[in-house]
């Protein structure tokens, strides 16, 4: 498939899509080139339901940035815009696996190569790398830690408590390191985070342990998702929090720190540079592609010059 193909067509067309993962993390796909598609977020969610839709732990619209309202000001940078959405339909501002799988149907397409691009997020500018290899590098920019590097929130499940580190990533998490695994929990409901308003957006929640020497494994309730297989970002913030923790500080002592993280769905390596840029490599899978009944999408806009 060598160009992109519009969502929106003709009333009645079927509309294309495809499905693909990064370290299970899964997404349905949608190109929307021209953004003509209207993807409420009662369509969002039928979209990813796992029994009565595609299924999926969030929504990829691929749309070029000069014609998004929220990427027109990328453009230069960046052709493609990554219109992300949760599974419940709501809107976020970055996922790490996504850009990955993002580029991935850009590189199948036929719109970009092996090497690096931009794709533009609502947390701004991502550079990616497609390497030869199948493996894909993704620079997620630096993570802020409003509170410091003190733990300066608490995360609770159920009976207990754990103090938990504020990392931003473009969007918002809270890493509490714990003794096992499955003190997190179901995690179908989201773990309660205080003070609520450190999060007013909502928060992704991280639960950690270490495995080795600069190697951890997390589990994770994403915002409007539940418990993903990986969550990107969590990901490289649960990095963050355990180089802190073991006393790396790749701003401070000039030397780039790398992590092997394992996520349920998989392996990521992380590292930090001096610079404060995170850089996350993984796979990125497209694993199936189809038409979808337009029945169950919204209708195309009607103007569709000012987005």
């Amino acid at each position: 498939m060598g160009t992109v193909n519009s969502a929106a067509g003709t009333a009645g067309t079927p509309v294309p899509f495809l499905k693909g993962h990064g370290t299970e993390n899964d997404f349905v796909i949608i190109p929307d080139p021209d953004g003509v598609l209207e993807l409420p977020a009662e369509t969002v969610a039928r979209l990813c339901d796992r029994r009565a839709g595609i299924g999926g732990d969030g929504l990829l619209r691929v749309v070029r940035s000069a014609a998004h309202p929220e990427a027109r000001s990328m453009a230069g940078e960046a052709e493609w815009f990554m219109d992300y959405r949760n599974a419940d339909g709501s809107v976020a501002e970055m996922c790490g696996n996504g850009v990955r799988v993002f580029a991935r149907y850009l590189q199948r397409a036929g719109l970009a190569g092996a090497g690096d691009l931009a794709v533009a997020t609502r947390a701004g500018v991502r550079r990616v790398r497609l390497a030869g290899d199948g493996g894909v590098t993704v620079h997620m920019g630096a993570a802020k830690l409003p509170g410091g590097t003190e733990t300066d929130v608490t995360v609770t499940v159920g009976e207990r408590s754990w103090p938990a580190l504020n990392v931003d990533m473009g969007n918002p998490h809270a890493v509490a390191f714990v003794d096992d695994l499955a003190h997190a929990g179901d995690l179908y409901t989201a773990p309660a985070v205080a003070p609520a308003a450190a999060y007013p957006e909502g928060v992704n929640v991280e639960f950690a342990v270490g495995r080795g020497p600069r190697h951890v494994a997390l589990r994770v309730h994403e915002r409007g998702s539940g418990e993903t297989r990986s969550c990107g970002t969590g990901a490289c913030a649960v990095m963050v929090a355990a180089a802190r923790r073991d006393g790396a500080d790749p701003a401070a002592d000039g030397t780039p720190v790398t992590y092997t993280v394992d996520v349920p769905g998989g392996r990521l390596v992380i590292t930090e540079h001096p610079d404060g840029g995170v850089e996350m490599t993984g796979p990125a899978v497209i694993v199936a592609e189809g038409t979808i009944d337009p029945g169950l999408l919204g209708s195309p806009r009607a103007d569709r010059s000012n987005g």
